[in-house]
Parts: structure tokens; C-alpha cells; sequence
């Protein structure tokens, strides 16, 4: 049963109603009281509640309520509603655990979606004392991409495959190179969306002049060489998951712009005033420490309560050193066959060392070691010689940072190749490429387009 909890009767009706049409049973309450009374005698399964029961409008009122019913239930899910919604009380309502928060006047579809989202991660929140084999999990989720068993993984997986039946918003986060666009291309292959487009989006890669036009499309005529409609990101992923890659890297402004379409699931086309409506399951990932942007006031928190309803967090490659040797297995046969060559078996001693290097760089680190390793070995097997002599080039290489001859080159061209060097040394990490060069994010878009270089 779902308890709903407002003042006005035809709110509570409408909702019934509409609840009713989709399934779900109902109960209404028009008071505090009242509702702590249905919480008590009814344990509903989901909580509808509306921030103020009085002329105040502050919402501190829906708030004590709500840490009332958390007191009370405290695994009950709680969707807040108000027509006097402000980006503070949204926030606050979800730090106090509500499981989401509708504006009024809301959409049927959405507020359908958030209540039966909801219920599903409530009937998945229990947990496995253990966490299930490989074996289990890959005999109910098609997991085929990622590799690995370590527990840290298998906790992972095991999230994974809970969550993405659902419709909830995805935070992933994790090291650069542990895989997290994996994750999210599993998330969509396991969901109900899985036939539909999987649209990947590296945010860190569009500079804030182009966000409208890439993430929302424009139409002819809207900028100068606008020559020809264009459909956005959001267009394209339209009724399948839309991956927001690096999603710590997107400026101010547009963060404003993507927030209004995770809300409310409209947006604009550049150079068009009408709005469209868009059907997406949001997957995001980062790096970066979000909660440490927002204490910087670099990353707005409702956008992060928006985009975070349930977090993976990925273990880097040195906490799950015994998932190595597959990894390096699955590389090498991948490396011999891209590049041709007779090799098929890592030595003993190759292998102990791989397992116990940190790998600052991860997975993908590990990737290119091994294919470098192939190019370079002139044998069917990879030794611990081999692994050093690619360490030693790498070592030579990062050290390789002396100035030109004076005269051999202009101030253009060495800025370009040490552009193109931290381009390389931090894999397209812009924020960190900006932060090495001592530039702004905003400066280092200028150089990038000047020289005609791709993040």
C-alpha cells in the first residue's frame, strides 16, 4: 500500500487515481497525524508526502514529518511533493533520506517512474550475508564484458545487477581506467531499456559554447554555420540510457542546463523555443570527488542528488590484484591478434611481478603494458625482461622533457606538443591537463580549438 500524505483532498484523489491505474494501492491522509497514524497501523510499502500542512511554506513542516516517518519506518521510501519547491529544500529532503523529490504541477510519467523505482530498490535492499560466485551472477546477468571475481568485484556486479532493472540514476565512480564505461554499458544491458540506444557522452571533451548544441541539437540557422538541423545527445538516446562520461568536468553554466532535463525531462533545441520531452535512464561517472566540488562551490548539489540515487563505487586494480592474471590473459590474446603476433603464455615471474606493481593507471594501464610488452618481445612467451624493458621506455619517455634547439621550433609549436603531451600523460583528463599547464579549463579549450586538437 501507498500512503499518501496532503492537506488538499483533490491532491490525494488525483494521485489515487492515478496510482489506481497503474496497480497500486492506496491510502490518503490530510495531516501530520493522520499520517503517522496510517505509518503505524497501515506500514505502507512507499510514502507520498507534501511539504507544508499549513500556510507556512517554509517545508520545514513535510520535513519533520518526514524524519518522523523515517523514526518510524526507517526502510519505508518517502517521495516529497510542493508546489513551493526551492533547490534548498529539495536537497536538504533527500540528505534526510526521501528517496526522491516532485515539484508540483507534476507529470504523471515521471512521478509514476519515481514511485516505482522506489519500490523496486526496496524489494532489492536486502543483501547476501556473502556476496553471490561468478558463476551465480553470470547464470542471471549478462555480465560477459567484465572481468574479474574478486569479492570487491563481485559486490560490485552483484549492485549492479540489483539496480538496473530499475529506472534509478546512476552515479559511477572510480579511478581513471577501472573500467566504469563497462559498468555502465552493463547496467544498460541488463535493464529493461537494453534494446534500445546506449549513448555515450564524454562531457569533459565539449567545451561549454558547444554543450547546448551537442547535448540538446540544434536547429538550421541557429549560430553561424549552422547549416542544417542537428539532433542532441538527449534526442538520439531517446527511449534507451544516455551515459554521462566525466560528468565533473561540465562548467557552471551548463550544469544549470543539464539539470533542468534530468528534472523534469524537457529541454530546447538550440534556436527553437518550444520544449520536448525526452525518455532517458541517466548512467554517470567521474574520477572526481563531487562531494568536494560541491563544498567548493564548483558543482551544484541538487544536480549531484539528481545524478547520484544509487552509487558504484569501483575498487582500483590494486585492491583486486587476484583478478590480474585473467586480465593480463584476456589483453595478451587481444594484443596478439591485433598485432600479429606468435605469443600466447605470460612467464611465472612475469606474472608475479605484474601482480604486485600499483598501477596507478588501472586497467587500462595494465592493457597498454601488455600490448606494449607484445610489440616490443620477439617471443611466444612474455618474461619479466620484457615487462622491464617497457617500464625503462615509459621511464625514458615521461623523462624526454628538454626544450627544443633555439630556432628548431616556435612558441605555437611548443605550446601545441606540450598541449598534446599532458593530453596523452593524463588520457584526455582535461582538468588535469588545464591544471598542468597552468591554464583555465576555458584557456585550454581556446588552444585546443586554435591548434585543432581533439580532447
Amino acid at each position: 500500500m501507498i500512503l499518501i500524505v496532503d492537506d488538499d483532498p483533490s491532491i490525494t484523489a488525483s494521485l489515487a487515481l492515478l496510482l489506481k491505474q497503474h496497480g497500486h494501492r492506496s491510502a490518503s491522509a490530510h495531516s501530520v497525524d493522520e499520517a503517522l497514524g496510517a505509518i503505524r497501523s497501515e506500514r505502507p510499502s512507499l510514502v507520498i508526502q507534501d511539504m507544508n500542512f499549513s500556510r507556512r511554506t517554509t517545508g520545514e513542516e513535510g520535513l519533520a514529518l518526514l524524519s518522523a516517518i523515517r523514526a518510524e519506518q526507517p526502510d519505508v521510501p518517502v517521495i516529497l511533493m510542493t508546489a513551493w519547491g526551492s533547490i534548498g529544500l529539495a536537497v536538504e529532503g533527500m540528505k534526510r533520506g526521501a528517496a526522491d523529490f516532485i515539484t508540483k504541477p507534476w507529470s504523471n510519467t515521471l512521478l509514476v517512474q519515481s514511485v516505482e523505482t522506489a519500490l523496486e530498490l526496496a524489494e532489492t535492499r536486502d543483501v547476501a550475508a556473502e556476496a553471490p560466485s561468478r558463476s551465480e551472477l553470470d547464470a542471471k546477468f549478462d555480465f560477459g564484458k567484465i572481468i574479474g571475481s574478486d569479492p570487491k568485484m563481485l559486490r560490485v556486479l552483484e549492485l549492479i545487477g540489483r539496480v538496473a532493472p530499475t529506472e534509478a540514476s546512476v552515479l559511477i565512480m572510480g579511478e581513471s581506467g577501472t573500467g566504469k564505461e563497462l559498468v555502465a554499458e552493463a547496467i544498460h544491458a541488463n535493464s529493461r531499456r537494453r534494446g534500445r540506444p546506449f549513448v555515450k557522452v564524454n562531457l569533459g571533451g565539449i567545451s561549454s559554447t558547444l554543450f547546448e548544441s551537442e547535448m540538446f541539437g540544434h536547429v538550421r540557422g541557429a549560430f553561424t554555420d549552422a547549416r542544417q538541423d542537428r539532433k542532441g545527445r538527449f534526442e538520439v538516446a531517446d527511449g534507451g540510457t544516455i551515459f554521462l562520461d566525466e560528468i565533473g568536468e561540465v562548467d557552471p553554466s551548463s550544469q544549470v542546463k543539464l539539470l533542468r532535463v534530468l528534472q523534469d525531462r524537457t529541454y530546447e533545441v538550440l534556436g527553437s523555443s518550444r520544449s520536448r520531452t525526452v525518455d532517458v535512464r541517466v548512467v554517470s561517472a567521474t574520477n572526481r570527488a563531487l562531494h568536494e566540488l560541491v563544498g567548493r562551490g564548483e558543482f551544484r548539489e541538487d544536480l549531484l542528488y539528481r545524478l547520484n540515487l544509487i552509487t558504484i563505487q569501483l575498487p582500483p586494480l590494486r585492491e583486486r590484484r587476484a583478478d590480474i592474471p585473467r586480465l593480463a590473459a584476456h589483453f595478451l590474446n587481444m594484443a596478439a591478434e591485433i598485432y600479429h603476433r606468435d605469443v600466447d603464455v605470460i612467464a611465472p615471474r612475469a606474472m608475479d611481478w605484474l601482480k604486485t606493481q600499483n598501477w596507478p593507471g588501472n586497467i587500462r594501464q595494465l592493457r597498454q603494458t601488455i600490448e606494449r610488452a607484445v610489440v616490443m618481445g620477439d617471443a611466444n612467451e612474455l618474461t619479466l625482461d620484457d615487462f622491464i624493458a617497457v617500464r625503462d621506455l615509459e621511464s625514458r619517455e615521461r623523462r624526454d622533457a628538454s626544450l627544443p634547439d633555439a630556432g628548431t621550433m616556435t612558441l605555437d609549436e611548443i605550446e601545441r606538443g606540450m598541449i598534446v603531451k599532458c593530453l596523452q600523460h593524463y588520457d584526455g583528463n582535461l582538468s588535469r591537463v588545464a591544471e598542468a599547464l597552468g591554464l583555465s579549463r576555458a584557456a585550454l579549450y581556446r588552444r585546443l580549438e586554435k591548434y585543432g586538437i581533439e580532447g
